[in-house]
């Protein structure tokens, strides 16, 4: 575990129809964000450079979802990334699909946003998507390891209602997902 850093914790959900959720994927890191207010308005540190987290700085990006739509799935072979929701709030879900990873086939489904700021790591092979919830536009901030190579994409797709991955989205009709 990385020392000095807040860490939140995810339920164990053993219950599900359809699938299970567990508290860890190996190589993935949840760090809370501290949000620091004053009367001028408030500030909050993503990820710095002596974060023990951090490994190399790729390019900053920033995507939204309308509120219901679903961005899923992908994984990369070679980045990992590191992401945050600074706006509104976002279901992220993570499914392990590496086939020698100790915690392969596992789910972790984290509410991230206003109401739980924290910076997500996903390391290379770890399938991940993001459901924007609540009545606004959520705003996702990623930072990931490379920068996006126009050429060669390192970035492999499923549906978001792929039979590969169980997980069921709740997808809404009428809404353009993906």
């Amino acid at each position: 575990m990385l020392s000095g850093q807040e860490y939140s914790r995810t339920l164990i959900l053993t219950s599900l129809p359809y699938y299970s959720m567990v508290a860890s994927i190996d190589g993935v890191v949840q760090k809370s964000l501290r949000v620091i207010p004053d009367e001028r308005g408030w500030l909050m540190e993503i990820l710095r450079c002596d974060d023990e987290l951090f490994q190399q700085f790729g390019q900053v990006y920033l995507t939204t979802a309308y509120p219901g739509v679903v961005k899923a799935w992908h994984y990369h072979k070679k980045q990992t990334d590191n992401f945050t929701c600074v706006h509104g709030m976002m279901k992220v879900v993570l499914y392990d699909g590496r086939p020698d990873s100790p915690t392969h086939g596992n789910i972790i489904e984290l509410f991230v946003g206003d109401k739980n700021p924290m910076l997500i790591s996903v390391p290379p092979g770890v399938y991940h998507g993001f459901k924007a919830i609540g009545p606004e536009t959520a705003f996702f901030v990623s930072v990931p390891t490379l920068p996006y190579n126009y050429a060669e994409p390192d970035e492999f797709r499923l549906a978001p209602d792929s039979d590969e991955i169980p997980y069921d989205w709740g997808l809404l009709p009428g809404l353009k997902h993906g």
